[in-house]
């Protein structure tokens, strides 16, 4: 086993979920450098991939698919921070998540197809037909946000120095 090998296996190990660009600028190699070693670690099966939403991205081999997938969309901050939401309140209508995360509902669409998709959200239906997002898996996704860099409460912490800084320099 090469060091430059064991490196690549480290970072994924680390990084679960961590996508193919991330992972050449991560450990500044050459991208043909780290596709020939990531066959190698796939062969041996140390590392497995999955093609989600235009990008790869690589996990220790461990993971089941449904993790791959949630690892896949919270790699991307917008998905992390409606998890987030969803975490804290349980379930939360449409326009509540979008107005807390800060993003038009739009937005929130295409993020929440990707995250039904994945069976990481689903939307509840009352008797009038109103909708309200929850976690399909609470548990089990807070397990995974857990392994994701920069962790979800890392990111909150970042938002709100974010926001006091706003508002500090008006």
């Amino acid at each position: 086993m090469s060091a430059t090998r064991n490196r690549i296996a480290a970072h994924v190990q680390h990084n679960p979920g961590v996508h193919f660009n991330e992972l050449v600028r991560a450990l500044d190699l050459a991208p043909g450098q780290v596709q020939y070693h990531l066959r190698r670690l796939g062969r041996d099966e140390r590392v497995a991939e999955t093609h989600l939403y235009g990008k790869t991205h690589y996990y220790p081999a461990t993971f089941d698919e449904w993790e791959r997938g949630v690892l896949a969309l919270v790699r991307r901050e917008t998905a992390r921070d409606v998890l987030g939401v969803l975490l804290e309140h349980g379930e939360a209508t449409p326009a509540e998540v979008a107005e807390e995360v800060g993003i038009a509902r739009s937005t929130l669409s295409w993020h929440t197809k990707r995250l039904e998709e994945q069976s990481v959200v689903e939307k509840q239906y009352d008797s009038r037909g109103r909708v309200t997002l929850a976690l399909a898996r609470p548990e089990a996704t807070t397990r995974l946000l857990a392994s994701v860099s920069p962790s979800l409460p890392e990111r909150f912490v970042d938002r709100f120095t974010r926001l006091v800084d706003g508002l500090l320099e008006q």
